[in-house]
């Protein structure tokens, strides 16, 4: 059978709509940058997509019984020793971010293993829970010494992520999909609210410990602690309101842009927050971009394919006879979801900003390409499956 056309297209689609958007939305970027050519974001992106997409096909006409296990480890196991290797090349082959090293630089182009290492996490989890996890009713305590190597495991990711890159948005990325993937894996849900908690302490653990994230989370706070705080006695109210924070300029700016395009949008090209109110608008704030431009309408038909998009691999994972491809194909759908909807809370205030990609719109390589071989491989998938 050939692999799902729909799902696809529907890719495609959205790998275009990115482009579109770092053509529209780098004019800032172009100048703070000093760059001379002006359409240099637009043209890395091009070259990103289309080799995306070919990649994304490419991947897509292999045999899932021969190669789905072995692109899973190659980038389990290349990316994870490129994370723990990447702090000890010479600075001339590193990109930081923040004082954190992240991207490997080579030839030009920079590449960020965390990315791809997403993917190949999510095959790991789900060649291992085939082997350790069945349906079969556990006690809670065995179900807790079952997954104790996993949270060991985890515990190194989340050294190599959130301390040595200084990226915990990523890190709670990862986690809620493990937390999804050890419900469906056959779990008790006990267990997943174990994990859910668990994974919550991390988090806050993480960020008590950087100074830069308990600001982050003030600034945020301040935002929003007005209307909250209404509804709470005064008592208490007093206690948990923040006084003398910076003001939260990209979050208001990002609000602004997407009053700004209402329900129809400016048109394309048209929006004004790309003119220095947000230097990173074609990257961690494109959805607020294009709804400037676009309007709430054009978004939401966005969102819309997003979630026939994962609507597709649900129905994939659904219906695949082999439990590796479908926990795969379940974890990649997660990490689509939560990447999409933890950028689309930050740009509106509902939770605090954290530098997440937004899965094919977001300008960057390595986060576009990561997807397109996450996809490619859910497509390789499909054509194991009946889709009528």
């Amino acid at each position: 059978m050939a692999a799902d056309k729909i799902l696809f297209f529907l890719c495609i689609f959205c790998v275009f709509i990115g482009i579109i958007a770092s053509f529209s939305l780098s004019a800032y970027a172009i100048l703070r940058y000093d760059i001379s050519y002006s359409y240099y974001f637009f043209l890395r992106q091009c070259i990103a997509g289309f080799l995306g997409i070919f990649v994304m096909w490419a991947i897509s006409q292999l045999n899932p019984d021969k190669y789905l296990t072995l692109i899973g480890f190659i980038l389990f196991t290349v990316c994870l020793l490129s994370m723990g290797f990447m702090h000890y090349l010479p600075e001339q082959f590193v990109t930081s971010a923040g004082g954190a090293k992240r991207w490997i630089r080579l030839f030009g182009f920079s590449f960020a293993p965390v990315e791809f290492f997403k993917i190949g996490f999510v095959f790991f989890l789900a060649w291992s829970f085939d082997r350790k996890i069945n349906s079969e009713k556990k006690s809670l305590k065995a179900e807790v010494i079952l997954l104790l190597p996993y949270a060991g495991l985890f515990a190194v990711f989340v050294y190599l992520i959130a301390v040595m890159q200084n990226d915990i948005g990523q890190v709670i990325v990862l986690a809620l999909t493990l937390a999804v993937m050890v419900l469906f894996a056959g779990t008790s849900f006990k267990l997943f609210s174990i994990v859910i908690l668990l994974s919550s302490v991390v988090a806050t653990f993480a960020i008590v410990n950087s100074e830069n994230r308990i600001m982050r989370i003030k600034v945020w706070w301040s935002t929003a602690q007005n209307v909250v705080l209404s509804f709470l006695p005064e008592g208490l109210a007093k206690n948990l309101r923040v006084e003398n924070v910076p003001e939260p300029y990209q979050l208001s700016h990002s609000l602004n842009a997407i009053n700004h395009g209402g329900f129809f949008g400016e048109g394309i090209g048209s929006g004004i927050v790309k003119l220095g109110y947000l230097s990173d608008v074609h990257t961690d704030f494109v959805l607020a971009g294009l709804t400037e431009e676009l309007g709430v309408l054009g978004v939401l038909c966005i969102t819309l394919i997003f979630c026939v998009i994962i609507c597709r691999i649900f129905i994939i994972a659904s219906r695949c006879g082999n439990r590796v491809h479908s926990l795969f194909a379940l974890g990649v759908a997660m990490l689509i979801v939560f990447s999409f909807l933890m950028n689309a809370y930050g740009i509106t205030s509902i939770t605090p900003i954290k530098g997440i990609a937004v899965p094919f719109l977001s300008y960057g390589g390595s986060s576009l390409l990561a997807t397109c071989v996450g996809v490619g491989m859910v497509l390789m998938i499909s054509k194991k499956v009946d889709l009528k």
